[in-house]
């Protein structure tokens, strides 16, 4: 079985229910978001650091794995996909 898609949304718009909810809507996807003002700079961090671990055999996987789990922002309303 396929997973459902999910979608991780990121930046200052992140912090819009409403857009959450149009993205949500419009993907018939649940609408994540995490608590980090700057998420490139974290998404570079993470390869920086897998970069010093690369030598260990270290997946990237394996270096995101702690990273805070994002939280369900808004799902989608029952019926959009019909519209």
């Amino acid at each position: 079985a396929v997973p459902r898609t999910r979608i991780l949304a990121t930046g200052g718009a992140s912090h819009n229910k409403k857009i959450l909810q149009v993205l949500s809507d419009v993907f018939n996807a649940p609408v994540f978001t995490i608590d980090t003002a700057n998420s490139a700079c974290l998404g570079s961090a993470y390869r920086a650091m897998h970069g010093l671990v690369a030598e260990k055999n270290v997946s990237l996987a394996d270096v995101v794995k702690l990273a805070p789990e994002p939280r369900l922002a808004v799902t989608p309303t029952p019926g959009a996909e019909e519209v």
